[in-house]
């Protein structure tokens, strides 16, 4: 457990530092994207591993009381679905919600089809919601 606080310590103080030591160089490195991203795919790695490690301690430590290890992968299972969902919802969005405003600006008469585009993107939030509650319901 030390050792995977420690990495992301370490990559964390390396990403930062690189990009305090660009931000004084005044001129852009066309390396700076290829070691951001190499250190997030880092990062990101060593969180989904540590992930991997605590959760079955943290479903053993729930046993204590009325929840089985059960319940508390429901409960995990619920907070996935629900924000997943709200991570996809975003992006959707974002994207359609962009292609929206270019297309209003210019075609003013397509405004209710680009509603409902946006309003089918912010749904995939609420189904999310919805599998969330009834996952919640079984336990």
């Amino acid at each position: 457990m030390i050792i995977i606080l420690f990495s992301c310590i370490t990559i964390v103080v390396i990403t930062i530092s690189y990009g305090i030591i660009n931000l004084f160089k005044k001129e852009i490195n066309k390396d700076a994207k290829k070691v951001l991203k190499i250190n997030i795919s880092l990062f990101i790695f060593v969180m989904t591993t540590a992930i991997m490690f605590l959760i079955p301690n943290t479903v053993e430590a729930a046993t204590k009381g009325n929840i089985t290890s059960d319940n508390g992968l429901g409960y995990l299972a619920a907070a996935l679905s629900t924000g997943i969902a709200s991570l996809g919802s975003g992006y959707a969005v974002a994207s359609t919600g962009a292609s929206a405003i270019g297309a209003i600006s210019e075609e003013p008469k397509i405004l209710g089809k680009t509603l409902i585009f946006v309003g089918l993107a912010e749904g995939i939030a609420i189904y999310g919601l919805i599998i969330s509650l009834m996952i919640l319901s079984k336990l």
